[in-house]
This record gives C-alpha cells, sequence and structure tokens, in this order.
C-alpha cells in the first residue's frame, strides 16, 4: 500500500476518534484544530504510525495531547500578553478592536525598522516568554551579552515607536549625544 492510501485509510478509521478526544478536552473550534494537526504530524511522520489500530489510535491520542498542551500554551500566552496590555494601558476598551490592531500595526513597523538582531532578542522575550539566560543560548551569546542586546533593543524599540507614533524620535534621556567625528567642516 502507497503512502497516500495508507493515511487516507488511516485518517478515515481515526479521525472520528481524535476528534472526540480533543472534543472532552476542549471547545469545538480548537478540537478540529487538534484533530487536523494530529493528522498533519501523522501524515509528516507516516513512517513511525503503527499500522495496526490498537496501537495507531494511542500514538495519535500522544500527538493530539501535545498538540493540546501547545495550543492551551498559546492560549495562555495570549492572555498574558492581554492582561500586561490592559495593565499597561487601562484606557485601552478590550471593544476598541480598531484601537488594538493600529497600535500592533505600529508595533509591527517599529520592530521593522531595527536590526535582525535587536528584532530577534525583542521576540525571543516578548513573544517566546524566554528568560534571559535561554534567550542568550538561542541567540548563541553570553548572558551579559544578552541582557545588553535586550536592554539596547528595547531602547531602539521605544524610539521607533515613537518616531512611528509622533514622526519624531524622542530625545534620549541620561545618554551622552551619539559621537561625531570631528573634521574640518564641524571645528
Amino acid at each position: 500500500m502507497d503512502a497516500a492510501a495508507r493515511f487516507s485509510s488511516l485518517y478515515q478509521r481515526q479521525y472520528d476518534a481524535v476528534l472526540r478526544y480533543a472534543l472532552r478536552r476542549t471547545d469545538p473550534e480548537t478540537a478540529r484544530d487538534v484533530a487536523a494537526e494530529t493528522f498533519l504530524v501523522a501524515w509528516r511522520r507516516l513512517d513511525v504510525v503503527p499500522a495496526d489500530d490498537t496501537r495507531a489510535a494511542p500514538w495519535l491520542y500522544g500527538v493530539a495531547r501535545r498538540v493540546l498542551a501547545n495550543a492551551e500554551r498559546a492560549r495562555r500566552r495570549a492572555e498574558n500578553l492581554n492582561a500586561r496590555l490592559r495593565q499597561e494601558r487601562p484606557n485601552l476598551c478590550p471593544s476598541d478592536a480598531a484601537g488594538v490592531v493600529a497600535d500592533a500595526d505600529q508595533l509591527t513597523a517599529a520592530l521593522a525598522t531595527l536590526p535582525e538582531t535587536d528584532q530577534e532578542a525583542l521576540r525571543l522575550v516578548g513573544w517566546e516568554e524566554l528568560d534571559l539566560a535561554a534567550a542568550a543560548l538561542a541567540m548563541g551569546c553570553s548572558r551579559g551579552t544578552m541582557a545588553v542586546r535586550l536592554h539596547r533593543a528595547r531602547r531602539r524599540l521605544e524610539r521607533a515607536l515613537q518616531v512611528v507614533t509622533d514622526g519624531e524620535p524622542k530625545p534620549a534621556t541620561g545618554w551622552p549625544a551619539p559621537h561625531r567625528r570631528i573634521t574640518q567642516e564641524t571645528r
């Protein structure tokens, strides 16, 4: 039996069971997504899916369990982000979808102006919720170097957001003016 036929047979025999498994653990929309993702994994790893239904079902349930865990982590991250946004911007009404989209667009635009290493540092800590040590490991640098990179990236993002929202950079406080090269014309 070729791979497409084997997968089709597996899908027809096991989809309802995987969907029921997910439905008992989450809402219907997420359950359908979990079932789809589970069978995507099964397709990609068809060579390790047991051929026998008595062993294939538990294998699929194991994949579905991990997909559910990933969905739950993503949901918690979104809730945590929303809580932080509500805390930092209490006057932003949750029903103000246009405001949220505009803020996200401004953040995306400001982030895009930063160097790639700054963007990655901010994403690892902000979006992936890595601590400093884990982010340093991901970026291949020391914890101290990561702390400096992150600090500088946050400052640059703050200035970039100011440019995006107001059209002019916010003056840096507590920092010396950028070093200018002294030439004949500037003397």
